[in-house]
């Protein structure tokens, strides 16, 4: 866990004081966090930090608490705050747009981190989202990914100047001790017998809980049986429960959880399904929490575990119900795990890291002739 950030005078960076607009196109766990706790550094150093974002995204992270000025993300309110600003600093790709289109004719530097990406949808949607994506990349003077497949894909989109940036997890989040005993949290969860897997994140489709229910089938056949439980809420929770009765899946819908440190502590594995992933909050709290885990081998994935996971190809169950399987019954196997997550955690940016590598790029641009 990284200690707070000791305050820097503005006055150190060269302008009295450097104002920035940090701009949320929703409200999603990764993005809002990482804004969360940008916004807690950039303020701390002495910059004025204006977060516009979704009213619920104010209610679930306190921007305002984290030293920053909130503005629901109303177009009009979006153009008045950037207006004023000296660095724009987007989350997203849809986020980018927005900011883009609200920086029109204003000479006012554009940063984008590039939160999504990897995957796209076939189709109409699919061009769409491209043609989204080369408009955002463009717009950039400076394209942020927190891993290198983003950094490809913003460059492939045509973005001038695109950087490896990883976004540290925020300490919150990764608490290293839970608050309750997790064999409590195994007996709410009605697992004191059995095996506790878990997976975390939206009911999407691109998060592959189809297929991890396809794995759940194959686990009935053990002894004794494990129970997946899954914590997040989403559209596909009405299709997700009628297949978990009508076959009678050891799978439970948790719905959204604020202790998902305290569920990661009472697991015996973590499973992250994925269709595609940058830098996985699941995975990072699974491995600082020492926790075993087992994820898809797809886009940051590979290069932000390393050797302390497991990894199985996207879309095959076999694969993913066979890796489960195998750490379930391995404990030895488990305990390796466990040392190598705690050990590749250590490697990762603290947030003082991040907010001084986002601040080194904003200095820059400062440092740019405006054209």
């Amino acid at each position: 866990m990284s200690s707070s950030p000791v305050p820097v005078p503005a006055q150190s960076y060269g302008r009295p004081p450097l104002r920035t607009v940090q701009v949320l196109g929703g409200a999603g766990a990764g993005s809002s966090a990482h804004v969360r706790s940008l916004a807690t550094g950039l303020a701390a150093r002495g910059v004025r930090v204006t977060v516009c974002a979704p009213v619920e995204a104010e209610g679930e992270y306190d921007f305002t608490g984290a030293g920053a000025h909130f503005l629901p993300d109303a177009v009009s309110a979006l153009r008045v705050a950037c207006a004023g600003a000296d660095v724009v600093h987007a989350h997203g790709v849809r986020a980018g747009m927005r900011a883009a289109l609200a920086l029109s004719g204003r000479r006012v530097p554009l940063v984008v981190t590039w939160h999504g990406g990897g995957a796209a949808a076939a189709g109409t949607a699919g061009r769409l989202s491209r043609l989204l994506e080369r408009h955002v990349a463009r717009a950039a003077v400076v394209v942020l990914g927190s891993s290198s497949d983003q950094v490809d894909l913003a460059r492939l989109r045509g973005a001038r100047d695109a950087r490896l940036a990883p976004t540290a997890l925020p300490a919150g989040a990764a608490a290293a001790a839970p608050r309750t005993d997790p064999g409590k949290a195994r007996a709410e969860l009605g697992s004191t017998e059995r095996p506790l897997l878990i997976a975390v994140g939206s009911l999407v489709p691109g998060r592959g809980y189809s297929v991890l229910l396809d794995a759940a089938r194959a686990w009935r056949a053990l002894d004794p049986v494990p129970l997946l439980v899954i914590a997040g809420e989403g559209p596909m929770r009405a299709d997700l429960t009628r297949r978990i009765e009508a076959e009678a899946l050891p799978v439970r819908l948790l719905g959204r959880r604020r202790d998902v440190a305290q569920l990661l502590a009472a697991a015996d594995v973590a499973v992250l399904p994925s269709r595609w992933e940058a830098r996985s909050l699941l995975a990072q709290e699974a491995l600082r929490a020492g926790v075993a885990l087992v994820a898809t081998r797809v886009g940051g994935v590979p290069e932000l575990v390393g050797d302390a996971a497991v990894l199985v190809p996207y879309g095959d169950p076999g694969a993913l119900a066979e890796a489960v399987s195998g750490l379930l019954a391995d404990p030895g196997r488990r305990a390796a795990l466990t040392a190598a997550g705690r050990a590749q955690a250590a490697t990762w940016p603290s947030e003082d890291d991040t907010v001084a590598q986002v601040l080194s790029v904003y200095d820059e641009l400062m440092d740019r002739p405006r054209r």
